[in-house]
């Protein structure tokens, strides 16, 4: 059987062949089987999507004494979010003031003689207590006190880019006066908002009129009472009322404080009203200067009502003084210029909230009061 050792030279070509054939196969099997395969489905990926929010945060910036400090930047202010610091985009200083040629701080704010002074608005609200009040004369009296200097204020020192607006509160909101450069009709709204007079009940205004106006975006008559049913809703209701008015409002409230107590008589804030009203007040732009109307060195519970309010919305509690002429040539002159921070936050689609903001100066002698935060979604703005 020496035949099968395929020693034959005939058949040495043939195996070769065969051979070369064999370990081709084997080599191509694999790239024909991995044509063959049907091709793997593309691996699912995730990605957040979020909703870009412009936030647009106004900044008071003064010195111990009050005065407006200018020409600040970027690099000055730190905004956190949740105790993260965001990147501002800008900061823009607007002024009251009128620009001289050789103002050398108004040229260091970024701010030129070809620039027009900002308006300034201001809401005049007294805060009718005397129902409730176990002092009722000497608060009577301070009411009417606060209404005197208020009048001064606007005689003397309302300044001609100011715009005014009066109202009261007792059982309901009453808008005495809407905003307005008229002192005369001022001097009446503030006579009647402290006497405890009804409102006005002013009509909507007509296309074609000059200056802001809160009527038409509130109720009036029996719709208005219906919404106002205390003071945290008629704070809310006028904050609204303001939205469409571009830029920071000043609201003047003279007040005894309000909230509630706890058993050994510390002040907790209300969950069923302070959230919304606070953040309606901060959407809105409206910072809170809660002026006491205790007579001078007498403490009471609700001083940190009062303080909660105005540090929340970027004002400021003012308390312990005879003369209320003092708190509002302070919030005057505090407000004559101030910074509008811009910056851009995100937050997941079809979310919607109240984001907290702090915001301070990286030099400490300097105090910054602004807003503490803004509500987001979609249907609110920064």
């Amino acid at each position: 059987m020496r035949a099968i050792q395929n020693s034959s030279p005939l058949l040495r070509p043939t195996l070769g062949a065969l051979l070369l054939a064999l370990l081709s196969t084997l080599v191509l099997a694999p790239a024909a089987v991995a044509q063959e395969a049907p091709e793997a489905a593309p691996q699912e990926t995730f990605e957040e999507q979020v909703n870009v929010t412009e936030v647009v945060l106004d900044a008071l910036v003064t010195d111990r004494k009050g005065n407006v400090i200018l020409g600040l930047q970027p690099d000055d202010f730190v905004v956190e979010e949740d105790g993260e610091p965001v990147q501002l985009d800008s900061v823009s200083f607007y002024s009251n003031r009128l620009v001289e040629p050789d103002d050398e701080g108004a040229a260091e704010a970024g701010v030129s003689v070809d620039d027009q002074p900002s308006d300034r608005y201001f809401i005049l609200f007294f805060h009718d207590q005397r129902i409730n009040s176990g002092s009722a004369f000497r608060i009577v009296e301070r009411q009417l006190n606060a209404g005197r200097q208020s009048q001064d204020w606007v005689r003397e020192e309302m300044l001609p880019g100011d715009w005014v607006a009066v109202v009261s509160y007792d059982v309901k909101l009453k808008l005495h006066q809407d905003f307005t450069q008229d002192r005369k009709a001022l001097l009446s709204a503030i006579d009647r908002a402290v006497k405890g007079s009804d409102g006005a009940n002013w009509p909507s205004r007509q296309d074609g009129d000059e200056g802001p106006a809160l009527a038409g975006n509130m109720p009036s008559g029996k719709e208005l009472r219906k919404a106002t049913g205390n003071i945290y809703k008629g704070l809310r209701v006028l904050a609204e009322a303001t939205e469409p008015i571009q830029g920071r409002k000043n609201l003047l409230l003279f007040t005894l404080g309000f909230g509630e107590l706890d058993s050994f008589g510390n002040y907790i804030p209300d969950t069923r009203y302070y959230p919304p009203m606070m953040h309606a007040l901060n959407d809105a732009n409206v910072a809170v200067y809660t002026i006491d109307l205790s007579p001078p060195n007498v403490r009471h519970s609700l001083e940190d009502a009062m303080s909660h309010l105005a540090a929340d919305t970027g004002g400021e509690y003012m308390f312990t003084h005879s003369n209320f002429i003092k708190p509002l040539r302070r919030v005057s002159e505090a407000t004559n210029g101030y910074y509008l921070l811009s910056y851009r936050s995100r937050h997941p689609e079809g979310k919607e909230g109240y984001q907290k903001v702090k915001v301070s100066l990286k030099n400490p002698k300097w105090k910054v009061s602004a807003r503490s935060g803004y509500s987001f979604g979609d249907d609110s703005e920064g």
